[in-house]
């Protein structure tokens, strides 16, 4: 995500970290590549002119503090300024954009507009399941695509997939009538918010704006939210707009920002539409949403990562009661494969190496980059295959696995004995490094990792 921009703003911070002061010579030329770093990520040109103003202002105006270099005092400025464009010109509250407004009498009715295809039914799915984790709120859909039936049944599948509560519809109704029982189900049965799905059509047409501002009317919601692909760059700016022509849009989601590259989208969309950007669609898991932070947004575009979000990804993935026995049993010296096993499988959830990758800083990702993370990915399920081949006794007692059973393990897994010989060394590493995880030495040695580097640190195990 973002890869050519934060390349281009990384090599402008390394062209001026040698020099001792910020100059009026070398600004021109740090805001030429900005500038060019920008088209290319097709960030639209009212946001490149208001932004490359402002950082000139305050590059040339800045007394760069003793403990700053002029590289650091500049990625402080551009972030304060990408910061600024995202949250809509204030950025000391960037972190107001993910908030949806709930506060109505139950139903809150939550109206979802977008193009065919921007992966709108996905993101009520995925709406719905943050609002089921993160607010405790008891959610129902309902799908007013009364053009493509597979629409339907879609929404059913995601809706259940997120846990929530689905509301029946067909093709033969109205729109309208269709979310008014929806609306009348959702009162009678204490719903907290009701998620409408609408009809998408492959581009803007007369006849679409009419039934969804129809819609609109009959449903009255709290938040019209518009899904939209990142893919499109400034297109999907510009739709943006179109559609904020005819409804009153209160937020923007932003779908498939892992598979843009370019991020033009992210930075235009608020500053030309003046809709606040209020989630982005981060993967194709239900569970890939997130709430849009400008603040963390502007760092990981400067590749200083967004820690915070791996964290975030670890609480919802961890079961903190599981991870204190684990921490109990490691005291014991009790690190067996099944333990091992249940590490990899929660790595896999918080979205593999490259999901991880993607959040760490700059510096930590271009390290662990110089591996294929292709080929690590698939190591990873090889592994986790290789212990499902075994039985839970030799999980908890590897001393058992001799030749014979090494064979039976790698038939079962599909793959060579020496593939299980390579993992057992492996976890035999992992096991004498957790038996030092007591007391003291625990604080020490993580201390310890954290300083030989990520691709140093995994580069002998997953890596290989």
């Amino acid at each position: 995500m973002l890869e050519n921009l934060t390349d281009r703003l990384g090599r402008v911070v390394k062209t001026i970290r040698g020099q001792a002061r910020i100059t009026e010579s070398n600004t021109t030329e740090m805001l030429r590549e900005i500038r060019l770093a920008l088209l290319e990520a097709d960030v639209a040109l009212p946001v490149i002119k208001d932004l490359l103003a402002n950082i000139k202002q305050k590059a040339l105006g800045e007394e760069v503090v003793s403990s700053l270099t002029p590289g650091q005092a500049l990625v402080g400025i551009v972030k304060e300024e990408l910061t600024r464009i995202m949250s809509g010109g204030d950025s000391s509250h960037s972190g107001e954009s993910g908030k949806l407004n709930l506060a109505t009498q139950p139903p809150a009715v939550i109206l979802m507009a977008g193009l065919q295809g921007a992966g709108k039914t996905t993101s009520v799915g995925k709406l719905a399941k943050w609002l089921i984790r993160t607010q405790k709120k008891k959610v129902l859909t309902v799908s007013c695509d009364v053009y493509r039936p597979a629409a339907i049944e879609q929404l059913k599948t995601v809706t259940s997939q997120a846990g929530a509560d689905w509301f029946e519809s067909n093709i033969n109704q109205r729109p309208e009538d269709i979310a008014s029982s929806a609306i009348d189900w959702a009162k009678r049965h204490y719903y907290d918010v009701l998620l409408v799905d609408t009809a998408g059509r492959l581009g803007i047409d007369e006849e679409m704006m009419r039934e969804i501002t129809a819609l609109h009317a009959a449903v009255k919601p709290i938040e019209t939210l518009f899904v939209v692909d990142a893919m499109l760059g400034q297109d999907a700016v510009n739709t943006a707009k179109a559609f904020n022509d005819a409804l009153p849009l209160t937020g923007v989601i932003l779908t498939k920002l892992d598979g843009d590259s370019r991020g033009g989208a992210a930075l235009s969309v608020r500053h030309i539409t003046g809709i606040p950007l209020k989630f982005v669609g981060v993967s194709e898991k239900l569970d890939g949403l997130d709430p849009f932070d400008a603040e963390r947004m502007a760092g990981r575009i400067l590749g200083m990562g967004d820690i915070l979000a791996l964290v975030e990804e670890a609480q919802k993935n961890i079961d903190l009661k599981d991870a204190e026995k684990l921490v109990a049993k490691i005291k014991k010296g009790g690190f067996d494969l099944a333990d091992f096993r249940g590490q990899i499988t929660q790595m896999r959830n918080m979205g593999g190496l490259s999901g991880m990758m993607d959040k760490l800083p700059a510096q930590m990702a271009q390290a662990a980059a110089k591996t294929d993370m292709n080929a690590a990915e698939k190591n990873i399920k090889r592994m986790q295959g290789i212990i499902d081949s075994m039985t839970p006794l030799e999980r908890a007692k590897p001393e058992l696995l001799k030749a014979s059973r090494k064979r039976r393990i790698a038939a079962g897994a599909g793959v060579q004995v020496q593939e299980v010989n390579r993992l057992l060394a492996q976890f035999e590493q992992m096991q004498s490094m957790m038996k030092q995880f007591s007391g003291g030495k625990m604080a020490r040695m993580m201390g310890s990792m954290a300083a030989k580097g990520l691709s140093k640190g995994l580069g002998k195990g997953i890596f290989k």
